[in-house]
């Protein structure tokens, strides 16, 4: 049996490329095809390692978005949350073993001198330095349009 073009499956994460992941999707007949994610059709965040996203031998859910004239089955972890919960995923998908860090701004500490790396005290001087110069460059620019008229 083919897989339908839309309908969600449940799979398993068999191999991850850089490019894309293929899963084995478990047929309601019992029959094994593979298929793959392309990178894309991960997560609607921008994803440059799968590998932060799943892992081999992950159950996953997947729509089947289309199938090439070779039979190559083309599938999507984002289109298949989107369908779920009837509005587009939120974020990507976790996995289990990491703990969910709040969406929390928390301004940046200042580190003590003595706690600053040397290429950090050196950051801070080129930035502290720009910036004064500046400051002087503007000063002198207003007295030297005073003196002109």
């Amino acid at each position: 049996m083919q897989v339908e073009i839309g309908k969600i499956y449940e799979g398993t994460v068999k191999n991850i490329t850089s490019y894309g992941m293929f899963v084995n999707i478990h047929n309601p007949d019992g029959e094994r095809l593979m298929g793959m994610v392309h990178i894309s059709e991960v997560s609607r965040s921008y994803v440059s390692e799968i590998r932060d996203f799943v892992t081999e031998g992950q159950q996953v859910r997947v729509k089947a978005i289309g199938i090439n004239a070779q039979g190559k089955i083309s599938l999507s972890i984002k289109q298949a949350l989107e369908n779920e919960s009837g509005q587009p995923d939120s974020g990507r998908p976790r996995r289990p073993d990491r703990a969910v860090k709040p969406n929390v701004y928390e301004p940046k500490k200042k580190a003590a001198p003595s706690e600053m790396t040397f290429e950090d005290m050196l950051s801070r001087f080129k930035q502290n330095s720009e910036e004064r110069m500046c400051d002087i460059k503007r000063n002198t620019e207003r007295k030297n349009r005073s003196r002109r008229k």
